[in-house]
């Protein structure tokens, strides 16, 4: 039977649209389904990092995303007096990534500015109105059937993956459990249109009151975002009328500076998968993992699922690669989630305190360690990969290749593409394979950051780096040996696509 496309994916939103431009741009034929007619018009994810941002611009999108979002420069947690127990700084500053570290997003704005890039890929397509009801997976690939509105539909794919959100139907049809990490939390969200920046906050907030655990953030498009918790007995239909929330905004002093745009009930929780993979068929995103909002890494897991999985996809799709490269997705971002969730139920614990004297002594455990310096103040970091398509023993692998800024201002990633690179001493006699890009230290496009790729290589000891394509360093050393680890070691036996 014919196969429609090498990669079909459930799920148009922010994870689904990404990893469809990065499995085009490394040479799959993808087509994206997506139950919805439009773009969800209201906000709900609130910030990505400069890591994201990176594979924004990876697919084209970084700019127009940048154009219609916020930085701030910290993210405080407080007291209910306002004391300061936590300060994460340097959101404004350039991360590794080589944008901001914290970009308060408007979704709907972000999800457009992907689907226009989309729109331009041959390779890719979006069918709206298109909602799965059913699968069928043999040897060779996967048969989908979807309702739409021209009738039952089906549409034949190498691979399936569910990136179709929390609820997920294709981990359902697939009969994968999820893992609870035990983070059960109702809240309030109150997203509002801004008319008086001036009688707002200019930082992200976490007000850690035990009357009412509260959060305060900025957000993309013009908009300003409350969160605040439900107590005990409390009903969804009283924390949501308006009279109620125009008593939780009060202390705010916003009346007349903002109009509402909209209110829901979240329930914040903390699940993974226990299977990323079942034979052709995988999950990403909010379908594989669901996290905590208090780290602001929602939205980022997802992405970082996109450019992991992406460049994978299309490297088997294109004869690159084995299907077994796809046995290191899970591998590779599975610890990384977890590290993520295990920092925002760190927070959210240290947030969602509402007993008085437990309060007390969180305050005076957690200033004493300010005052003693001791204070995780600073960027959060995230751990390296640790398995999977690396080097493992060489310089720096699994370790994230920063982008450097030229004194123009130029990104790296601009000049070289998409792609994996081998920057420095080119091999003597060694093949490079068709999705290494060897680049001399004195070639032309090099120059603009000659001077940081010299100093990353020698506080490396290393005569050449080989970047994956998600940008995370595979080795550090020989580019020959590089190469041949890269060619026939943990990526898996090449192929002719099957």
């Amino acid at each position: 039977m014919d196969f429609d496309c090498d990669v079909l994916i459930i799920g148009g939103g922010p994870t689904g649209i990404t990893l469809a431009l990065a499995a085009a741009q490394h040479g799959a034929a993808v087509i994206v389904c997506e139950k919805e007619a439009a773009i969800y018009p209201l906000p709900r994810a609130a910030h990505v990092d400069h890591e994201v941002m990176r594979i924004f611009q990876s697919v084209g999108a970084a700019e127009a995303i940048a154009a219609t979002s916020r930085t701030t420069s910290h993210y405080d947690f407080l007291t209910a007096d306002g004391e300061i127990l936590v300060r994460f700084e340097g959101a404004d500053r350039l991360g590794p990534g080589g944008w901001p570290g914290a970009n308060m997003i408007h979704q709907p704005s972000v999800e457009r500015a992907l689907r226009t890039q989309l729109a331009q890929k041959s390779a890719a397509q979006l069918r709206a109105s298109w909602q799965l009801t059913s699968y069928a997976e043999d040897a060779d690939g996967v048969t989908a059937t979807f309702a739409t509105p021209e009738g039952r539909q089906e549409l034949r794919a190498r691979y399936l993956v569910g990136a179709d959100g929390t609820r997920s139907p294709v981990r359902a049809l697939a009969g994968i459990e999820l893992d609870d990490l035990q983070f059960d939390e109702p809240w309030l969200v109150v997203d509002t249109i801004v008319h008086d920046f001036e009688r707002l906050p200019k930082v992200n907030l976490q007000i850690c009151d035990p009357a009412r655990p509260t959060t305060c953030v900025l957000m993309g498009e013009g908009r300003h975002r409350w969160e605040f918790m439900m107590l005990p007995g409390e009903t969804e239909a009283q924390i949501t009328d308006d009279a109620m929330i125009a008593q939780l905004l009060a202390p705010w002093n916003v009346d007349g500076a903002i109009t509402l745009e909209r209110k829901a009930v979240y329930r914040f929780n903390a699940r993974v998968a226990q299977q990323w993979r079942k034979g052709r068929v995988l999950l990403a995103g909010d379908a594989a993992h669901q996290t905590p909002p208090f780290a602001g890494q929602g939205m980022c897991a997802g992405i970082r699922d996109a450019a992991n999985l992406g460049w994978k996809l299309g490297l088997i799709a294109s004869g690159h690669a084995a299907d077994a490269a796809l046995e290191t997705y899970q591998q590779e971002r599975e610890p990384h989630v977890r590290a993520t969730i295990g920092l925002a139920m760190m927070m959210g614990k240290t947030v969602c305190i509402t007993d008085p004297q437990a309060a007390a002594a969180r305050n005076q455990q957690m200033l004493a360690a300010r005052a003693a310096g001791q204070s995780p103040d600073g960027n959060v970091s995230f751990p390296p990969v640790a398995q999977g398509p690396i080097h493992t023993g060489s310089a720096a692998a699994g370790s994230y290749f920063p982008q450097f800024i030229a004194d123009n201002g130029a990104r790296l990633d601009d000049a070289l593409g998409e792609g994996g690179w081998l920057i420095g001493e080119g091999p003597a006699d060694a093949p490079v394979p068709p999705d290494i890009e060897a680049l001399p230290l004195d070639d032309a496009r090099l120059a603009p950051w000659r001077a940081a790729l010299d100093g990353w290589l020698a506080a490396h000891r290393a005569r050449a780096v080989l970047v994956r394509p998600d940008r995370y360093v595979f080795g550090a050393g020989h580019s020959g040996e590089l190469l041949a680890a890269w060619t026939e070691g943990l990526l898996g036996a090449r192929s002719a696509r099957g």
